[in-house]
C-alpha cells in the first residue's frame, strides 16, 4: 500500500491516495506513518488543507507515532489554505506528540503567519528558533521578511534583511521581492 500511496501522491492524486488509506482501514490494515506522510504531503501541495488536517487528527488519535514530517505538511497545507490559526493548533500539537519542530515546521509555521497577516507572531517565532537552538535558513527569512512587509514593518523588514549576513544566511531574489 505505501508504494501506492506514495506513487498516487507523486502524481498529485490525493483522492486516490485517500481512498487507498480506506481501503487499508476497511481491510484492518494499520496505516503506517509513510502512508499518512505521503497523502498529507499529496493534500499539503493541491491545497487540501481539510484532508491534511483529518490525516494529522486521525494519527494523533489513534496514538500512531505523528512525526515531524506529518506535522510539517499539515502545518503547510493550514498556511496554503489560509488558515495561520489552525497552523498555530498543529504547531502546539506537535509538543504534546512530542514532537520537536524543525526547520522546515517552523517555516511553514511562519509562512502561514505572513499569509494572516501575523508578523508579530512571525517575529515571535523567530526567537523561539533561536532559543531552540533551531537553523534558521533562507526559507525562514523569507517568511519573516514577507510577514514584516505585509504589516507594513519595512524598516524592521530591512535591517532583518541586513541581519542575514551574519546569521550566515543567504538572501535571494525572494528575498528582496519580498523586502
Amino acid at each position: 500500500f505505501n508504494a501506492a500511496i506514495s506513487a498516487r501522491c507523486k502524481s498529485g492524486e490525493w483522492k486516490e491516495a485517500l481512498q487507498l488509506l480506506s481501503v487499508m482501514a476497511q481491510r484492518g490494515v494499520d496505516s503506517s506513518i509513510i502512508s499518512s506522510c505521503a497523502a498529507t504531503s499529496a493534500c499539503e501541495r493541491t491545497g487540501e488543507w481539510p484532508n491534511a488536517l483529518k490525516l494529522c487528527s486521525r494519527m494523533m488519535e489513534t496514538n500512531a507515532k505523528a512525526d515531524i514530517v506529518l506535522f510539517s505538511a499539515a502545518i503547510s497545507a493550514c498556511e496554503k489554505g489560509d488558515r495561520w490559526e489552525m497552523a498555530l493548533q498543529l504547531f502546539s500539537a506537535m509538543n504534546q506528540c512530542k514532537v520537536q519542530p524543525d526547520t522546515a515546521a517552523f517555516s511553514a509555521l511562519i509562512s502561514a503567519c505572513a499569509q494572516g497577516g501575523q508578523w508579530e507572531r512571525a517575529t515571535q517565532l523567530l526567537s523561539v528558533m533561536a532559543k531552540n537552538r533551531v537553523e534558521t535558513n533562507t526559507i525562514t527569512c523569507n517568511a519573516a521578511i514577507t510577514a514584516l512587509s505585509k504589516g507594513t514593518e519595512y524598516e524592521t523588514a530591512s535591517r532583518f534583511m541586513s541581519m542575514m549576513e551574519g546569521m550566515k544566511v543567504r538572501c535571494n531574489t525572494i528575498t528582496f521581492a519580498a523586502a
